[in-house]
């Protein structure tokens, strides 16, 4: 029945196979799947898989892995087949996942407490005292309601017999549950009749119980309270999941440098002043968190957390400190302790473990190294697993030597044949590989204490056959759990792929203290949406000129090719690197070409297309939480309008419709900031930092312009008119050829056109006056000095035959450096106010 997909498939006999029984049957829990698998076309299923990829591209779902060839943001990768795990084992297996949660949580509370398991000979203290994960200035913080761990993740492996074996814990802040969650929601939508009919259960629960957990325990005093979610920053290798998370919560996203320590309390620096923190949800190392009692060269932490949290006016999820139990050398340890602190056997044994630092242990290395794995004792440590078994003898002799130099830095554990699952080809054949899987299980802590398993996880792939590092550093690749079972009648209509967790939190008295306490814009994010505001514009403008210019190198008759001269001309007035004349003469219009088109794909160019795609995604990517999808999507597929090439490899034709593309995108973005976002503080930075952006560029383009001679003005008028994206306007309004004077009046006195100068001083006006009113700040006149400047003039005064002409003209020029020297300074001052409060007043009704 199924010799259609599996007649290809390798399955393994030293391996459990997650898909077939020993024979080759398939098991039950798998038959629903392949039996749809069976009925779809290969070139639908290959349809899918392109699908999930190109979901992944639009949703901006990365890896981001240093010096990777991919690119610094390395695309996730989701294999289309789901790991299929049965509602009776899942039962089992959540239940011992919850026994180890709270016996972690437990052995957290003692290690920073009474440290009874280090007296009473359980735990030797070496192994404890001997690392940089046990955090001696935090050693008597109770957090509250007693929870170390918030949030846990556990790796499990399943050995050929079928038994799950634990291979590694993640205490610190554990990653994975929001890859978990985007794995979902884009599975949701590529196999929606199979998540439904197999009625695999929602992650949302898991989502819920987080966001209302933290709220609950975080140290509010009456408060509404507010959970910051803390990243490392854009560097970071899992920084998409933080943003994503950030916005699916509903938590600001931040970094160390926005928040401050005031009085033993936490703030976060906001563009209207500094707003208390209650809780702080971080995907930041321990020791990163406080250069002031922890890591002292630390630039990503907050001088003062840990004596905060000492007084109880943070929550820290997880407890800081919490990275003493990531040690593969506690495993050995743990049977006994779990029978000492909760009475009980341990329901999920990890994998065989032996520490190096005593002695029988070392001694049963040495005589069983082909049958081990060797790996770091402590987290710390940059090692990889070394496999006894694949070493020769040069490099048995060095691994032997270093045991015995340091025996405490080395833990053996019991090679384990890591299961198989089946995987979808990628060389584009319809057929199924078998991979070496693992499965990460996410466990998160209510506020009274118990703990939930997220019905599903993240399985890591190997990327290739036989290969048991399953690494995400190393191309690994990763799968959704599907965890069988039937939906509660109470999330019948709930599904992944809608909506948030917080929009289902069901606690009238939380969400009328979110109505009536807003979250005041960090200033970070002030800061990268006022500067997003001005790439965007930025991008838009140089399109426009580009295109215009770039076309009238394609036609040069007569007088057009000393205008196209002079048109180039004021490009490189406008900082585009192009060929400059030496004594064997000018460059040849080729020559100006290329240089154009470099302008347009070069992403070193310092005044550029590429460039300042990349940048504007950059900014965008850092306030990934203040977008809507649809904006974010818009805005992610910018970087890849142009192609990173050479100019001489571009064609006029294809740069031209790079520039096209570029400036349909642009319109779609500022389609997005007029209707897809919140009129608050963030959006009134972003819209000064468009027009700003907008003022700088005409004005410098206009008083180019105004230098070119009265005859070569005339002709250029078009470039001028498109250049400024005002074509259609002139001709919608004069019905006649470009002429000085209206042109002139369109571009710089019209306060109706969105492309004109005075429209730029009057917006900036009302947006300053906007943002005085909602910040209280001081007003800044610029704009409105502007203003006054510019109806000051008589149009007349500028016509060509005018006797004022050359003083009129003089004015005006001098009014566009005005303007230009106006943007620098607003937008330095801009930054004074808002984006470096360092001295940042205490909002109102913060205690």
């Amino acid at each position: 029945m199924y010799r259609r997909l599996l007649e290809s498939y390798p399955a393994e006999a030293d391996r459990y196979d997650e898909m077939l029984e020993p024979g080759g049957r398939l098991r039950p829990h798998w038959r629903t799947l392949i039996d749809q698998l069976e009925d779809l076309s290969p070139e639908i299923l290959r349809r899918r898989a392109r699908e999930v990829r190109e979901a992944i591209a639009a949703d901006g779902v990365t890896y981001n892995v240093y010096a990777d060839p991919q690119g610094a943001n390395r695309p996730w990768e989701l294999d289309l087949l789901p790991q299929i795990i049965s509602a009776e084992e899942w039962q089992t297996l959540s239940a011992a996942v919850t026994q180890r949660a709270r016996l972690l949580n437990t052995v957290l509370a003692d290690l920073y407490g009474p440290q009874t398991l280090l007296s009473e000979g359980l735990l030797p203290p070496a192994l404890v005292f001997g690392q940089h994960g046990y955090l001696w200035p935090c050693r008597g913080i109770e957090p509250p309601g007693g929870i170390h761990l918030h949030l846990y993740a556990i790796d499990l492996a399943r050995s050929p017999d079928g038994h799950w074996w634990v291979m590694s814990d993640r205490t610190q802040g554990p990653s994975g549950a929001g890859y978990a969650l985007q794995n979902r929601q884009i599975m949701s939508r590529a196999m929606p009749d199979m998540v439904r009919d197999m009625h695999v259960q929602s992650l949302l629960k898991f989502f819920h119980t987080l966001h209302s957990s933290l709220s609950a325990l975080a140290p509010a005093g009456g408060e509404a309270p507010l959970v910051v979610l803390l990243t490392p920053g854009p560097y970071n290798e899992t920084y998409s999941e933080h943003a994503f998370l950030a916005h699916t919560l509903g938590f600001p996203l931040v970094e160390g440098a926005d928040l401050m320590v005031r009085g033993d309390m936490v703030y976060l620096k906001t563009l209207s002043g500094l707003r208390r923190v209650h809780a702080i949800l971080r995907r930041l190392d321990d020791d990163y968190c406080d250069p002031l009692e922890l890591r002292a060269d630390s630039a990503l932490g907050i001088p003062g957390l840990v004596q905060a949290a000492r007084l109880g006016n943070v929550l820290i999820a997880n407890s800081l400190g919490s990275g003493v139990l990531e040690s593969g050398a506690l495993h050995g340890f743990l049977p006994a302790i779990c029978e000492r602190l909760l009475g009980q056997p341990l329901a999920l044994p990890a994998v065989a473990s032996w520490w190096c630092g005593e002695k029988p242990a070392l001694e049963y290395t040495l005589a069983n190294l082909e049958q081990l794995v060797i790996m770091p004792a402590f987290p710390s440590m940059r090692m990889q697993p070394v496999y006894g078994h694949s070493l020769n003898a040069q490099s048995r002799q060095r691994l032997i030597e270093s045991l015995h130099a340091q025996p405490h830095a080395y833990v053996a554990q019991e090679w384990v044949r890591l299961s198989q699952a089946p995987v979808l080809s990628r060389s584009g054949e319809y057929r199924l590989m078998s991979r070496a899987v693992s499965l990460r299980v996410f466990v998160v802590a209510a506020a009274d204490g118990s703990y939930h398993v997220m019905p599903g996880g993240l399985t890591r792939v190997a990327p290739r056959q036989r290969k048991d590092v399953v690494s995400m550093q190393q191309g690994g690749a990763s799968k959704d759990v599907w965890v069988l079972g039937q939906i509660r009648p109470e999330m019948a209509d709930a599904t992944d792929g809608i909506g948030t967790p917080v929009e289902h939190i069901d606690e009238r008295h939380r969400t009328l203290d979110a109505i009536r306490s807003t979250v005041d814009i960090s200033s970070h994010a002030g800061e990268n949406l006022f500067w997003m505001g001005r790439y965007a514009e930025r991008c838009d403008n140089l399109a426009h000129l580009l295109r215009a210019t770039l076309q009238r190198s394609l036609d040069l008759q007569g007088e057009a090719r000393e205008t196209f001269y002079q048109l180039c001309e004021i490009c490189r007035g406008l900082g585009i690197a192009l060929p400059e004349a030496t004594a064997a003469g000018r460059p040849t219009v080729g020559a100006m070409q290329q240089g154009l088109i470099a302008a347009i794909v070069n992403p070193g160019a310092g005044i550029g297309i590429a460039g300042n795609l990349r940048h504007l995604h950059h900014c965008g990517y850092q306030v990934r939480e203040h977008l809507s999808l649809d904006n974010w999507q818009a805005l992610n597929r910018m970087p890849g309008l142009v192609a990173e090439a050479s100019g001489a490899g571009t064609l006029p034709a294809a740069a031209m419709n790079m520039l096209n593309n570029v400036i349909q995108a642009c319109v779609g973005l500022a389609g997005h900031a007029l209707d897809d976002m919140t009129r608050d503080e963030g959006w009134h930075f972003l819209m000064l930092g468009r027009h700003i952006e907008r003022m700088t560029h005409l004005a410098t383009l206009f008083g180019l312009f105004l230098r070119m001679p009265e005859e070569r003005q005339n002709r250029a008028l078009p470039w001028l008119l498109e250049s400024a994206n005002s074509v259609v306007t002139y001709r919608v309004r004069y019905r006649r050829a470009p002429e000085w004077l209206p042109v002139l009046h369109l571009l710089v006195f019209d306060v109706s056109n969105p492309h004109g100068i005075a429209f730029q001083f009057q917006m900036l006006e009302r947006y300053l006056s906007d943002i005085g009113e909602q910040l209280g700040t001081l007003s800044m006149d610029t704009p409105a000095h502007l203003s006054a400047l510019l109806r000051e003039f008589e149009l007349q005064d500028l016509s060509h035959d005018s006797l004022f002409l050359t003083d009129a003209n003089a004015r005006l020029v001098q009014l566009m450096r005005d303007a230009i020297t106006g943007a620098f300074a607003l937008s330095d001052e801009l930054a004074r106010h808002f984006f470096t409060p360092l001295n940042a007043p205490v909002s109102q009704g913060v205690s």
